[in-house]
Order: structure tokens, then C-alpha cells, then sequence
């Protein structure tokens, strides 16, 4: 006996384990649910359809419909037979509002269920200003495209002329006067636009632009006003300056010598005299003033009896 209890309950737990393994299972989620009969899908019977009457007006419009179907899903399909938009819709049933998230079969609709649908005039107020506001910024940000493109024009005028003033050149100053104005119009555009949120950024950035390039043509006008600095002497390409620098002024040539005056250099002492030889020769001795690139002295000629003075020819330049 004791063997046959041992052994009864455990076909009974296993029986009771194969239970809860077809009757369970767990999602890749971890999430542990009830498993499904994989030819449930095909055997599921769909919601049934059912007919709504729903009064607009003095009219009523029979709808069919999802039983499991929410009022909303009913007011998009009222909007071709009543001609008001889904959101301006308000649909009693039983004397009471219903949401549009709220589900038919829930709150009792049945098969040929009656209900009445009005105009909600504060729903379609706010409805119309949406529109309009979002109207406006799509107006508004297509102003700013435009603009945008304008300001890319100008820009590369900017960038030429800066390109032109660089390298020294000159602008009439009208062309940068007119373009500056073009800039300060599309300025003044900018600051014509109302915007929030995205399309108010964009603004934004392309007011920075505009500043940006004016106060650039700023800055290029007074280059441009500006005069030409004279050329400024350069040295020769063999390295020496001209015959006038200031740091040379006495050019090293024996022919210019005659316009400046002489520099005094000391004399140097004469040997004494020497006695003549014969009482026939006269003997002159003369101290002469020297010069750097001339002879100290002229020797006396024993040919002749007479000295004659030396002569120098001067250039003069």
C-alpha cells in the first residue's frame, strides 16, 4: 500500500503540469500569459455590425458601424452625411455627451440605437483659429525662404567686392551704398514677420545674417575711402642703393671731388732741403695739400731749370 500511495500522485502532478503547459505560455518578453489555440484566429467570430440612426437637424442618417467601434470612429464616418467636420461634432446618446474615446458596445449602443449629433460652435472656433495660425506659419515660413535666398544673392556681391578692395582696387562708392540698402530691405522684411517656434529661429538667424554683411560693406567703405599710399622706394636688384641715398652722400668717384671742398689732412714733414749741386740749378720746394687717391707731392724735374706748377682737370657734374 505504501507503494501505491508513493506512485499515485505522481501521474496526478504530471497530468496536472501538462495542464498548466497548454494552458500557459511565456512571451518573448519574459511576460507569462495564456496560450493561444493557433487556429483561434480563423475560428474568431467578428464583432457583429450594427445600424446606428443618428439625428442631424430634422435628419436622420443610418449608419453601420463596429459594434466595438468608439464615437469618434462614428464621427468621421458622419462627415460626409452631415458635411461637419469630425472635431466639430458633438453626439448625445441617452441625453449625455459622449467622448470620442469612448467605445460604442460600453456604453449600451446597441442595434438600431438612436442618438443626435450637433454643431459644437467652441470646437469649431478653436478649430478655425488652428487654421489660421497654422496659415500663418506656413506664410511666414515661406517668406523666410524667400528672403533667405536674397540674402544669399547679396552675400556673394559682398564677397566680390571684398575681393576687389583686398587687393587694392577701388569701388564706386554708389555700388556699396545701393547694396547696403538692398540688405536694410530685407531687414526691414525680416522684422515684418510674425512667427513662433521653429519658423521664429529661422528669423532669427537670417536677421544675424543681414546685420552680419552690412556691418562688413561698414568696414569695406572706409577701405575704400582711404587714398593710395605713394610707392615706396626699393633698392636696386644688385643690392646697392641709388647714387642719391641719403646713407652715401658723397658718392666715391675722383671726378666729383671739385663739388665739395677739399677735407684738410695734415701735411707731412718735408725732408730739409737739399744743397744743389751746381750753382746753375735753382731748387723750389713747395708743400702741397694732399688728398686720399692723389700723390703727396710732385718730385722736382732735374731736366728742366723751371718747375711748373701740375694742372689738374677737374669734371664737374
Amino acid at each position: 500500500m505504501m507503494h501505491m500511495r508513493t506512485k499515485a500522485p505522481e501521474p496526478t502532478m504530471a497530468a496536472a503540469a501538462a495542464g498548466v503547459d497548454n494552458e500557459w505560455e511565456v512571451r518573448p518578453g519574459g511576460m507569462l500569459v495564456q496560450k493561444r489555440d493557433p487556429n483561434e484566429e480563423q475560428t474568431r467570430i467578428p464583432p457583429p455590425t450594427i445600424r446606428v440612426r443618428v439625428k442631424y437637424g430634422s435628419i436622420y442618417h443610418e449608419i453601420r458601424i463596429n459594434s466595438q467601434a468608439t464615437f469618434g470612429e462614428l464621427k468621421k464616418m458622419l462627415t460626409g452625411p452631415t458635411g461637419l467636420h469630425h472635431e466639430d461634432q458633438k453626439i448625445m446618446y441617452k441625453d449625455k455627451e459622449r467622448s470620442s474615446k469612448t467605445f460604442l458596445d460600453v456604453v449600451g449602443v446597441k442595434d438600431r440605437s438612436k442618438m443626435v449629433v450637433l454643431e459644437d460652435p467652441i470646437s469649431q472656433e478653436k478649430r478655425y483659429i488652428e487654421m489660421r495660425k497654422n496659415a500663418k506659419m506656413e506664410k511666414a515660413a515661406k517668406s523666410i525662404s524667400e528672403i533667405s535666398l536674397e540674402v544669399d544673392r547679396l552675400a556673394g556681391q559682398v564677397s566680390a567686392l571684398e575681393s576687389v578692395i583686398s587687393k587694392g582696387g577701388k569701388v564706386a562708392e554708389k555700388t556699396m551704398l545701393n547694396l547696403i540698402e538692398l540688405l536694410m530691405n530685407q531687414l526691414l522684411k525680416l522684422d515684418g514677420i510674425m512667427a513662433e517656434g521653429d519658423v521664429k529661429l529661422q528669423r532669427k538667424m537670417q536677421v544675424k545674417r543681414v546685420q552680419k554683411y552690412v556691418e562688413a560693406l561698414d568696414v569695406l567703405k572706409i577701405k575704400n575711402s582711404m587714398p593710395e599710399q605713394p610707392p615706396v622706394e626699393q633698392k636696386h636688384s644688385n643690392g646697392h642703393g641709388s647714387a642719391a641715398s641719403p646713407s652715401h652722400p658723397f658718392p666715391k668717384s675722383r671726378r666729383s671731388v671739385g663739388h665739395f671742398p677739399p677735407i684738410p689732412v695734415a701735411p707731412k714733414q718735408q725732408p730739409p732741403p737739399q744743397p744743389p749741386r751746381n750753382s746753375g740749378e735753382v731748387v723750389v720746394t713747395t708743400q702741397w695739400e694732399t688728398f686720399d687717391s692723389m700723390p703727396t707731392a710732385a718730385p722736382p724735374s732735374s731736366s728742366s731749370n723751371t718747375i711748373h706748377h701740375p694742372k689738374f682737370s677737374w669734371d664737374l657734374l
